[in-house]
């Protein structure tokens, strides 16, 4: 409950951030692809600057989330090995438990016969 609240309370003004600088930002803006001939059709794009500006933010959020994939990538592959490692001790734990209460399970009626 109070984890919706919280999000609302970020969400919403953020919401409506965008939507306002949307509607500021309405007019069409060229970006020029090419450095050395800034006029050239080809490589230019002409979009509304909202659309840009999300575009770019989109951009590096993607960006971001690649960079972190990669950087803890080293990580999630010692958690796996640890993972192996963990399941390998659990099935040994295991079996000596089984042997263990085999080795009791034998000796106790020698125990109580006397």
């Amino acid at each position: 409950m109070i984890r919706k609240l919280l999000s609302l309370l970020v969400f919403l003004p953020l919401g409506l951030l965008l939507v306002v600088l949307a509607v500021a930002n309405r007019q069409f803006v060229q970006v020029a692809l090419n450095p050395f001939d800034p006029s050239d059709p080809v490589l230019s794009l002409s979009a509304p600057l909202f659309v840009l500006l999300i575009l770019a933010v989109m951009f590096g959020v993607l960006l971001g989330a690649v960079t972190t994939w990669f950087a803890q990538g080293k990580y999630r592959k010692q958690a796996r090995t640890q993972s192996r490692v963990a399941q390998q001790w659990q099935v040994e734990a295991d079996r000596q438990k089984t042997r263990a209460e085999q080795i009791a399970g034998a000796s106790l009626p020698a125990i109580g016969s006397r």
